[in-house]
């Protein structure tokens, strides 16, 4: 019997605690959000360092999936794009708010599923989530990861 592939293994115990429908839906509009704006506030500090930060979440992705780790990459482009158009003084205002309402989402989410956060027990679950979305798009899209 082989081995489940890091990655398979690491969606399958995230996707343990995210059965619900509700709390699946939250967390498909509120992972992305909580990411577009992390990457807003660090932008803010400087656009390297958002860059950077990007940067060495594509290396462990790269690591777990290549096609994760494509997909992450054009998802980071696009992010850093947006913010790149947004006007300056309006990026660390709107990045916290909704940052902050992204992560009572999330908390909402888990108390409707009756289970903590994967990032309790895991800090890499913080860079899971983002996967686990992502599969979910490649599923539905019939794309390899």
């Amino acid at each position: 019997m082989t081995q489940p592939r890091t990655i398979d293994a690491l969606l399958a115990q995230y996707a343990a605690s995210h059965r619900d429908p509700t709390n699946e839906l939250i967390h498909f509009v509120c992972i992305p959000l909580i990411v577009f704006t992390l990457l807003g506030i660090l932008w803010v500090i400087s656009p390297l360092v958002a860059v950077a930060a990007c940067l060495a979440a594509l290396v462990y992705y790269f690591r777990l999936s290549r096609p994760f780790a494509c997909g992450m990459l054009l998802t980071s482009a696009v992010m850093l794009g947006v913010l790149a158009m947004m006007p300056p003084l309006t990026v660390l205002p709107l990045s916290i708010a909704i940052f902050v309402l992204a992560w009572i989402g999330q908390f909402i989410g888990h108390k409707i599923e009756g289970k903590r956060p994967s990032f309790f027990d895991d800090l890499r679950f913080l860079l899971i989530g983002p996967l686990f979305v992502l599969g979910f798009l490649y599923r539905r899209l019939h794309v390899t990861y």
